[in-house]
């Protein structure tokens, strides 16, 4: 059985969208906001958004957050573990948050939660992709992407196994004899 992966979202449509999204995320955050992309699937989406950041005259200082509720399971366990923190100070300061994808809402809750605690002053949300029927808990992104219908996606940061990061779109990843 062979597997191969068929484009979602192509890797244009999703150039043309973060330059949008570049422009929007300009038009109501500080030009000096404090990016913070949640590793590891948003560092593809999070690096074009940065660099699209600077045709729309941002100039944020950039972060990292690795959080974790997964572990070495397939399955979430609903608890938020953080595995590499931020070294910046966020009091009083705008935040923009970066993550591939909302799915349960357990990982972005937990990272504005945590940010907000730690006294930011706003704490603004961006993802590539939002699946919004799969909720856990109640939260949207100030800024989407994509709305994502319910398949495992893989490509442009995202994985499976630690395949497919590499992809510079979006896919499905399916078996022959799968069908749509």
């Amino acid at each position: 059985m062979s597997i191969h992966v068929k484009t979602l979202i192509s890797a244009e449509e999703i150039a043309a969208r973060n330059a949008e999204l570049a422009r929007t995320i300009a038009a109501t955050v500080s030009p000096n906001v404090l990016v913070i992309a949640i590793l590891k699937g948003s560092f593809v989406f999070a690096a074009d958004l940065i660099r699209a950041f600077h045709d729309a005259r941002m100039e944020p200082q950039v972060e990292f957050l690795q959080l974790s509720s997964y572990r070495d399971a397939t399955i979430s366990s609903g608890q938020v573990d953080v595995i590499r923190d931020i070294e910046s100070d966020v009091a009083g300061r705008e935040v923009l948050l970066i993550d591939d994808i909302l799915e349960s809402g357990r990982t972005l809750a937990y990272a504005k939660d945590l940010l907000a605690a730690r006294g930011a002053s706003k704490v603004y949300s961006c993802v590539l992709l939002d699946k919004q029927n799969k909720r856990s808990v109640t939260i949207n992104a100030d800024f989407v992407g994509f709305v994502c219908p319910d398949y495992f996606v893989v490509g442009y940061g995202m994985d499976v196994a630690h395949a497919w990061r590499q992809l510079p779109f979006v896919g499905i990843v399916e078996r022959d004899g799968d069908s749509d």
